[in-house]
C-alpha cells in the first residue's frame, strides 16, 4: 500500500473511532468546515443538515439493499422495473477471480460498496489491465462508511460488478439525471452533464423543467438542457423506487429514447456540500419530513 493510501485509511478510522465515541460532535465537527454552518441536530432545518439527523437517528435495512450496486439490481426487480436495468456482464468477488481476455471491448467495471470507485472502458486494448487490478484490490479492501460516516454503506459486500457500457452519439459519459424524492414524492432534480472529462456540470430543475438557479459543487452549464421527453416516465419510476423511504435520490440514463436505471442515493454528497443560494437547502429541508429515531 502507497504511503499516501495509508494516511488516508489511518485519517478515516480516526475519524470513525470519534465518530463512535462522540458521534454528534464528530458531524457538527465536520459539518461546520465543509458546508460552512452550524450544525443543528435538535431542530435541523435545511436539507443538509437533516441528512446529518438521518446519518444518527435512522435505520432501515432495505436502504442498504437498494445502496448496495448489485442487490439493488434485485429491488428493482421486485417493483416491477427490471427492464429498467443496464446489461450486466457478471459480478465478481474477488479481482482474481477476473480473466480480462474474457471481457468485452466495452464495458463499466464498478465496486458495489463504494462511490465513485469505477473504470469505464472505451477500448480494452488501452486497458493497462495490471494498474487496473490494484486499483480495484484496493477498493475491495475499504469502506466507503469510513470515510463518509453514511451507515448504509457499512454491510454491503464487497464485490465487482461488470455492466455494459452505455454509449452515446457525442462519445461523452451520459448525462445523469438524479431525482431528489421524499416518502415516494419527487420533488426537484440536477443533471449531471461533462462526466468524468475534468468539466462537470450540474443544472436543477423542477418537475416542469423550469431552470433553477442553484449551484451545488459543480458549476452550472451555459445553456439550458432540452426536456427529455421521458420526464414524466422518469418521475413515475422515481415515485415507485422512493416509495417508503423519507428520502431517496434515484438515478437514470437516457440513451436512445430509453430510461436506464443508475442508482439510490440516500445521502448526497454526504450533506456536506452547500447549496448557492443556501435558501434552496432550506427549500430542500421542508420537503424531508424526518422519520420517528430508530
Amino acid at each position: 500500500m502507497k504511503r499516501p493510501d495509508i494516511i488516508q485509511n489511518i485519517i478515516h478510522k480516526t475519524r470513525y473511532i470519534a465518530f463512535k465515541i462522540f458521534p454528534e460532535t464528530t458531524l457538527k465537527i465536520e459539518f461546520k468546515r465543509n458546508a460552512g454552518y452550524k450544525l443543528n441536530l435538535k431542530n435541523p432545518q435545511t436539507f443538509n443538515e437533516k441528512l446529518q439527523w438521518l446519518k444518527l437517528y435512522w435505520y432501515d435495512s432495505k436502504a442498504t439493499v437498494c445502496a448496495d450496486k448489485f442487490s439493488v439490481r434485485k429491488y428493482v426487480k421486485s417493483k416491477g422495473l427490471g427492464h429498467l436495468l443496464n446489461d450486466l456482464y457478471e459480478v465478481y468477488e474477488d479481482i482474481d477471480e477476473i480473466n480480462f481476455d474474457d471481457l468485452p471491448d466495452k464495458f463499466v467495471m464498478k465496486v458495489t460498496h463504494g462511490c465513485g470507485q469505477n473504470l469505464i472502458c472505451t477500448d480494452k486494448s488501452k486497458i493497462d489491465w495490471k494498474h487496473e487490478k490494484t486499483r480495484f484490490s484496493k477498493w475491495l479492501k475499504q469502506s466507503h462508511y469510513y470515510g463518509s460516516l453514511e451507515w448504509v454503506y457499512r454491510d454491503i459486500k464487497p464485490r465487482i460488478v461488470v455492466e455494459k457500457l452505455i454509449e452515446t452519439e457525442d462519445g461523452k459519459p451520459p448525462k445523469d439525471y438524479k431525482v431528489f424524492c421524499f416518502n415516494g414524492e419527487p420533488k426537484v432534480l440536477f443533471v449531471a452533464t461533462d462526466r468524468g472529462l475534468g468539466t462537470t456540470k450540474f443544472d436543477f430543475y423542477d418537475l416542469n423543467w423550469n431552470h433553477i438557479p442553484v449551484k451545488n459543487y459543480y458549476p452550472n452549464s451555459k445553456n439550458i438542457l432540452p426536456k427529455p421527453v421521458e420526464l414524466d416516465e422518469m418521475l413515475r419510476y422515481s415515485r415507485i423506487l422512493s416509495e417508503g423511504f423519507p428520502h431517496m435520490r434515484v438515478d437514470f440514463y437516457l440513451e436512445e429514447d430509453k430510461v436506464i436505471f443508475g442508482e439510490c442515493t440516500f445521502f448526497h454528497f454526504s450533506g456536506n456540500q452547500p447549496f448557492e443560494p443556501i435558501s434552496f437547502d432550506y427549500e430542500m429541508g421542508r420537503y424531508l419530513n424526518l422519520p420517528s429515531k430508530s
